[in-house]
């Protein structure tokens, strides 16, 4: 079932403020934007697919699917050297999270003796790196803007705002349905709640919950050394580790960079160059425990952003949220799997 959308009403930016003196927020901390589209954009050109459906879901990057649907290529000529090419992507692309333990405060202001949510967590996948453009490029090239399947109903109506610069369906800060091809590696970002999910339903993944990223990221996992980080690598900030306000870039780098500040797993980025958005709902209460209700519906984000100022909201405790269907400069996202859906992992 697809939809097709030929306008739309202009984009306007939801401003949300924010709270910088606490350790809870309701937006991610920001500079002014600062688009990753110059004026000297540089459109990346379009994939040339095979015509063999398996090649094609190779090409797309969509290994999960093809592991799932297996038995479909049972009667393919090289069945078993592109299956087994795709265990051997997705071996390289996905770490094994622990089962671990998340301790979330449940109040806005995460002062000591608050309220907190203890929540265990089975072992799972996690993307190494965040979703880069050019992975994205190739659900916008599917017609996964069309494809009605990956997207919630009460949401079809919204579809028509998901536009690009030049108003074509993708994140906010392309042109001509295109990423420019100098980021390309570099994570997408201007995408919404909805828009994350949809790629992870496309590509047979999902996004990780909050408490799953909270415990790859603190490396809280179950184990006599009781082990808790303030960061991936430990417990003091350094931002040689990561891309940060501080570090001066300025703006999104690569997604394979910072291999020094990975977790013991070897998962990149958990801290800084974009916020992730997680699975679940963001919500807090206030000092008497009554949940604080806002008009729209808010998703947690964690990690901080390039353009993240204060280094205490770029750790692995830090809690956010920001309005589903916001698009904003700095918030991308990776993706995950439950550990009985690897199925190549307990093939003998």
């Amino acid at each position: 079932m697809s939809l097709r959308l030929f306008s739309r009403n202009k984009h306007r930016d939801t401003k949300v403020q924010q709270d910088a003196g606490t350790d809870v927020i309701l937006a991610p901390p920001a500079k002014p934007p600062q688009r990753d589209t110059p004026i000297d954009f540089q459109q990346a050109s379009p994939f040339a697919y095979s015509d063999d459906p398996l090649r094609k879901l190779l090409e797309q990057k969509r290994f999960q699917v093809v592991l799932q649907n297996r038995d479909q290529f049972a009667d393919h000529p090289e069945a078993n050297r592109l299956l087994e090419q795709a265990i051997q992507e997705l071996e390289h692309r996905l770490a094994m999270v622990p089962a671990g333990v998340a301790v979330l405060p449940l109040a806005l202001l995460d002062q000591p003796g608050c309220a907190e949510e203890e929540i265990e967590i089975e072992p799972f996948l996690l993307a190494v790196h965040t979703v880069t453009n050019e992975e994205f490029q190739h659900f916008v090239d599917d017609g996964g803007y069309e494809a009605l399947e990956y997207w919630p109903e009460d949401i079809w109506p919204h579809l028509i705002e998901f536009k690009d610069l030049t108003d074509c369906p993708g994140p906010s800060q392309w042109r001509e349905g295109r990423h420019d091809k100098r980021f390309a590696d570099h994570p997408v970002v201007g995408v919404s709640w909805f828009e994350s999910q949809a790629y992870a339903l496309w590509a047979n993944l999902r996004l990780p919950t909050e408490p799953e990223w909270h415990v790859a990221a603190s490396w809280s996992i179950k184990s006599s050394a009781n082990i808790h980080r303030r960061f991936p690598w430990g417990d003091a900030m350094d931002n040689e580790r990561c891309n940060i306000w501080s570090t001066r870039f300025g703006r999104t780098v690569p997604v394979d960079m910072y291999a020094n500040g990975a977790a013991p797993n070897k998962v990149l980025q958990l801290v800084g160059n974009v916020w992730e958005w997680t699975a679940g709902e963001f919500a807090v209460a206030d000092e008497m425990g009554s949940p604080i209700l806002g008009e729209m519906i808010m998703q947690t984000i964690r990690g901080g952003a390039y353009d993240t100022i204060f280094e205490t909201q770029a750790t692995s405790q830090f809690r956010s949220g920001l309005i589903a269907l916001a698009r904003t400069h700095n918030t991308g996202f990776r993706c995950a799997l439950d550990f009985n859906q690897a199925t190549w992992m307990n093939d003998e």
